[in-house]
Order: structure tokens, then C-alpha cells, then sequence
């Protein structure tokens, strides 16, 4: 959501941030795997202290880093027991509220999956509206990619992701 310029106004400061997170798939067939928002059926989860959405993660430390607020680790990090299994959605409404607290509004992210699995195309559009829902309506793209078999991802072993993010002072 870009915000409104209006004749006369102060024109908003824009502030930009990247996020990385990357996961190895978890040796426990039974855990469910998380990415977008989104619950993943028939697929192995992520090795995380969280529920190991690599997309979200990505997405909050990007955040994080546009509003100078720390990183994933520093706000939610192993060592808050509260956080483990939370889930990304709960981990991208609570980054949203530290924003908002220290006077910043989301204008746009965007998140690339780097992995082998899950496919993202079918499930694009709903995991757009699930990030977006979960920031409050900000604009959000997705897009995915493999390695063509080269590193941890493309080997099958894990999965990552990297994220921009634009945010503005809504001062």
C-alpha cells in the first residue's frame, strides 16, 4: 500500500530491508510443513525452533531490518521458549506490531522460495492472500525457484528464502 501524497504534505520516508532463512528438511516424517502461510499436506516439514516457514521468516527479518528493529534471532530467537513451534502467521502479526509501535506502516513485500518442494504455482494466489491478510492488506509477490540442482536446496535437502521489503514513516 503506497501511501497517499498529498499537495502540501510532508512526503513519507521510505525505508528498505532483506531477509534470508534457510531450513533443512526434518528428519520426522510426521512434521508438518509450513511455507507461505500455508499448511503443506503430503510434504516433510522443516528442522526450526518455530514452525520453520522459511517464506515468513524471510519476510520478518526483512521487515526487521527496514525499521532498523534487529533480526528473526534478536525478536524471536531460541532462547524465548515461547516461540517454539509458534507459527510464521503469528511471528509476521507480532513483527507488525513492533512496526507499528516504532512508527512504520508496510507499503510492499516480496519473497522468493528457493527449494525443489514444495511447487509453489498452484497455491501462489492463496499464499499471497495469506501473507497479505496477515500484514494487514500490504501488496505481497511471490515467486519460487530451484537451484538446477546445485547446494543444500537443490540437492534436495532444504529449503530457503529471501525477501524485500518497503516500508514508510507513519509520522
Amino acid at each position: 500500500m503506497t501511501p497517499p501524497i498529498n499537495e502540501g504534505s510532508v512526503v513519507p520516508r521510505f525505508r528498505t530491508g532483506i531477509g534470508v532463512d534457510a531450513h533443512a528438511y526434518s528428519v520426522d516424517h510426521d512434521r508438518p510443513m509450513w511455507l507461505a502461510g500455508l499448511l503443506w499436506p503430503n510434504e516433510i516439514g522443516i528442522e526450526a525452533h518455530s514452525d520453520g516457514d522459511v517464506a515468513v521468516h524471510a519476510i520478518c527479518d526483512a521487515l526487521f531490518a527496514a525499521a532498523g528493529l534487529g533480526d528473526l534471532g534478536t525478536n524471536f530467537g531460541t532462547a524465548r521458549p515461547e516461540y517454539r513451534d509458534a507459527s510464521g502467521l503469528q511471528l509476521l502479526a507480532e513483527t507488525i506490531q513492533l512496526l507499528s509501535n516504532a512508527g512504520y506502516l508496510i507499503s510492499n513485500v516480496a519473497v522468493q522460495i528457493i527449494g525443489n518442494r514444495p511447487k509453489i504455482g498452484s497455491r501462489r494466489s492463496e499464499a499471497v492472500a495469506a501473507i497479505s491478510s496477515a500484514l494487514g492488506g500490504a501488496d505481497v509477490s511471490i515467486s519460487a525457484t530451484t537451484t538446477d540442482g546445485l547446494g543444500f536446496t537443490g540437492e534436495g535437502r532444504g529449503i530457503a528464502a529471501i525477501a524485500s521489503a518497503l516500508i514508510y514513516s507513519s509520522f
